[in-house]
């Protein structure tokens, strides 16, 4: 006879003190409610001084001083921006009769179009022969070009514009484009990703036949397009705002980039509508403001991916 063999049931043992599922659920929401919060503060942060600017553009003259200050105009003076395409109609003095602030911000166009397609050629393509190409004294060369980056550009000034009289280059754009063509950061930031990209690719292009400019060109290249976006916005954005090496080289008004512009629209003691230069401001800055606005998705994912994050 067979002995009946019993099976204890399984009993769930609760701990008291972990949380129930609404528990968790609540303090869940909680956290993320002051994430959001935070976030969200710190947001308006940021853009107070964006919108600050922007009403005050849009105030009368007399109304710019005013204590306490409205933070939106009573008024709204949209001609403020027509006078920055104007400026004749109502300044008095002769001289801002010349600016052209459409000219002005075709200039700065061109040159930071020109330098932010260049930078990215010439930057792609020294990334990719540090990261895949081997040679000798790579790591050496790469050190110092990364060095390179903690010379401040106000130290090689002067042998910056000898180099540039030399070249017949004054009062031209090509003095603010030969310059920006490359830069050690862009190579860096490229050659990160680069060098996160398998190296199986490469080794098969090559069993197919394929060179190093169509490996280059065709198969890595396309999968850092969000490290290219990112280094263009920033290219981009540097060459529109460049203002100390146009001072120094442009000469000529209607060769004048925009930040010349917005500081000959100030005048001498700062004597232009303060309302009308801050419109002049906010115009210049709402082309790279869209922009990065546009991109911003792209930014995080490289600073995300480059290794570049705290």
């Amino acid at each position: 006879m067979s002995s009946l063999s019993t099976v204890e049931p399984r009993v769930r043992r609760v701990d008291p003190t972990a949380p129930s599922d609404l528990r968790r659920r609540v303090l869940s929401l909680t956290g993320n409610g002051v994430t959001y919060a935070f976030l969200l503060t710190m947001a308006l942060i940021e853009l107070l001084p964006i919108m600050w600017l922007f009403s005050t553009s849009l105030r009368p003259a007399a109304r710019t001083y005013d204590l306490p200050p409205d933070f939106f105009p009573t008024s709204f003076q949209w001609q403020n921006y027509v006078l920055v395409f104007n400026p004749s109609g109502f300044v008095v003095e002769a001289w801002r009769s010349d600016l052209n602030f459409p000219l002005y911000f075709l200039n700065s166009f061109k040159v930071a179009v020109a330098v932010t397609v260049g930078q990215l050629l010439s930057c792609s393509m020294a990334a990719f022969a540090y990261a895949r190409l081997r040679f000798r004294g790579k790591g050496a060369i790469f050190s110092m070009f990364l060095a390179s980056m903690m010379v401040p550009a106000t130290t090689v000034v002067v042998p910056y514009f000898i180099i540039v009289r030399t070249l017949g280059l004054v009062d031209t754009h090509w003095a603010l484009i030969l310059p920006g063509l490359t830069s050690a950061f862009g190579v860096f930031l490229l050659r990160q990703h680069f060098m996160a990209l398998p190296y199986e690719l490469v080794d098969a292009a090559k069993i197919d036949g394929a060179s190093f400019l169509r490996i280059y060109w065709n198969i890595l290249l396309p999968m850092v397009s969000p490290a290219l976006a990112s280094l263009g916005i920033f290219t981009f954005l540097a060459s529109w705002n460049e203002f100390y090496f146009a001072s120094l080289f442009i000469r000529t008004w209607d060769k004048y980039t925009l930040p010349l512009g917005l500081v000959m629209l100030a005048g001498p003691w700062a004597s232009m509508s303060i309302p009308v230069l801050l419109a002049a401001v906010f115009t210049s800055i709402l082309p790279v403001l869209i922009i990065f606005l546009v991109a911003q998705n792209f930014v995080i994912e490289t600073m995300a991916s480059s290794g570049l994050k705290g």
